[in-house]
């Protein structure tokens, strides 16, 4: 990894706010859909599937130039425990990230389903078709999803802690660049 900087990226900063508007429509999408029998059940689906595999790229995307860039590096008042907990919260909000769409893809992979893109290009299988392993990643899917969901409201309650109440640059250096 490259050294620190001051702030993110402007590319960094859109990546981030790009997936951060994405995952927060999937959330709804998904609970839409399991919330539905209507037909708006399969405009949904038909939504969920390219914008999983969206951020499926945009997340291997921004890991690259996460790596490449590097990250502000946090307050250096900042507790010992709170940085573990703000490094470690970014990992599993990466794992998660990636993990989604390559757990959805698989399980419509193993329950014999295409994964439908626009224009009606379809993704390969990439696990063989088996409803026992179809039933085990749906419910991994469901609470994958609520972990990120939970590790969202985290993230976002962090990131008011350190706008409002510390002001100690974290937020701005992704809201809007400035330096601490």
């Amino acid at each position: 990894m490259t050294p620190t900087h001051a702030h993110f990226s402007p590319l960094q900063r859109l990546l981030h706010w790009t997936m951060a508007l994405l995952i927060l429509t999937m959330l709804f999408v998904g609970v839409g859909m399991v919330a539905t029998v209507s037909h708006a059940h399969d405009t949904l689906i038909a939504l969920h599937r390219p914008l999983g595999i969206a951020i499926l790229l945009l997340v291997l995307l921004r890991i690259a130039v996460r790596l490449k860039r590097g990250s502000p590096s946090l307050p250096d008042d900042m507790p010992v425990p709170q940085r573990f907990v703000a490094k470690l919260s970014h990992l599993v909000l990466y794992a998660l990230m990636l993990a989604m769409p390559l757990i959805g893809w698989s399980m419509l992979s193993a329950a014999g389903y295409p994964v439908t893109l626009f224009g009606g290009f379809h993704l390969p299988p990439i696990v063989p078709h088996d409803v026992r392993l179809y039933a085990l990643l749906r419910a991994a899917h469901t609470w994958l999803a609520f972990a990120l969901f939970l590790t969202v409201l985290a993230h976002l309650a962090a990131a008011l802690f350190h706008g409002l109440i510390r002001r100690d640059g974290v937020f701005s250096s992704m809201a809007r660049g400035a330096g601490r």
